[in-house]
């Protein structure tokens, strides 16, 4: 035992020497002691793969590759996991460690995010829209609702404006509005009420069918991606270009449980691929644009408005359905600061419908 302890040490003296080295950790995912041999994550969104949802696809392309594929993140389309308006409570009880959830599918479950969905929000462009969700994400009370569902948020899917489209005689002037049934959630579905419109608020994946049927007369979904992605033109005749009444909110959310589980470096992971995801997703919506609205503009009429029109449609009833918002929820939560919190994200001032 002794010549082997002996023999030992020699030969890790000549290794010395000779400028023997240990080899390096991989630097993109850290020091591999720690690392689980096969984690596997899971992901609950509804529909089918779409540009919406390119944030999903391309978490997980980048997590698999940085790891060798030791962490599978594993996206589960068509509700295979949980039906839409019940991805929060998946996440609460442990059912899967990732989900997409829409803001207006549940309002009850999360109504300070719900500031998303007021319509004419200083949101003009991308950076825009990335600006002001990140403000509202590191809002307490965002963090507060979340936090009930054991639920963080990872990155928006970044929604474009909403345009509307429709069966039927194309509201060409505002008036026309007046007793269209329309799939509209949230503050836009409040101001397409101020119209004289019915709002209502169905998932997507109902949309196509309720046209079809006539049950619905128009939806507003993001412009051009959604409209396509459900086949809304195949039973439409018309569509809105210029409305833009407001947007909508669609985060990847985390189990907060299973994210506090993860090593260090996979943490780490996470947080440096996000810019990367976060401009797959812009990349998608653009290149979309470019096949969609040609197409559109070909099969179907399209429906501008005057700027006239467009300035009394947001004067009248832009700033008093944020108030009315406002009102209905100052005193379950800071509503006002969250308003106020949107508009700073953009370096705005907001002013209610009585301040001079």
């Amino acid at each position: 035992m002794r010549q082997i302890i002996l023999l030992g040490v020699v030969l890790f003296i000549i290794c010395l020497q000779a400028g023997c080295q240990q080899p390096a950790p991989r630097s993109d995912i850290g020091d591999d002691s720690d690392q689980p041999e096969i984690l596997t994550w899971n992901l609950s969104v509804w529909g089918t793969p779409r540009p919406g949802t390119r944030v999903l696809d391309s978490i997980s392309e980048h997590i698999e590759a940085a790891t060798d594929g030791k962490w599978n993140f594993v996206v589960h389309y068509g509700e295979a996991l949980s039906k839409a308006r019940e991805n929060l409570d998946g996440i609460s009880v442990g059912a899967f460690e990732a989900a997409l959830v829409c803001n207006f599918y549940h309002p009850q479950k999360n109504p300070g995010l719900m500031v998303l969905s007021l319509p004419f929000l200083p949101i003009d462009d991308w950076e825009d829209g990335l600006a002001v969700r990140q403000a509202v994400y590191a809002h307490p009370q965002i963090q507060k609702e979340m936090e009930r569902w054991g639920a963080m948020i990872y990155s928006s899917s970044i929604l474009p404006n909403y345009e509307i489209m429709g069966r039927g005689n194309p509201p060409v002037k505002l008036e026309d509005w007046q007793g269209l049934n329309v799939r509209a959630g949230g503050g836009i579905g409040a101001v397409m009420k101020k119209l004289g419109a019915v709002p209502t608020s169905t998932t997507a994946t109902e949309v196509y069918t309720g046209i079809q049927l006539g049950t619905m007369d128009a939806a507003a979904f993001p412009f051009t991606y959604a409209h396509v992605s459900y086949r809304l033109h195949e039973v439409s005749d018309w569509f809105t270009s210029n409305l833009a009444p407001g947007t909508s909110d669609c985060p990847v959310v985390l189990s907060i449980e299973a994210y506090e589980q993860l090593p260090r470096q996979y943490k780490d992971l996470l947080d440096s691929i996000k810019e990367s995801v976060l401009e797959d997703q812009r990349l998608a919506y653009e290149e979309i644009d470019k096949i969609n609205l040609p197409m559109l503009r070909e099969q179907l009429q399209e429906v501008r408005y005057t700027e006239a029109d467009l300035r009394d449609f947001r004067t009248r009833f832009g700033n008093l359905v944020i108030e009315e918002w406002i009102t209905e929820n100052e005193q379950k939560f800071d509503a006002r600061g969250l308003v106020e919190t949107v508009f700073s994200a953009v370096d705005m001032d907001y002013h209610s419908p009585d301040a001079p």
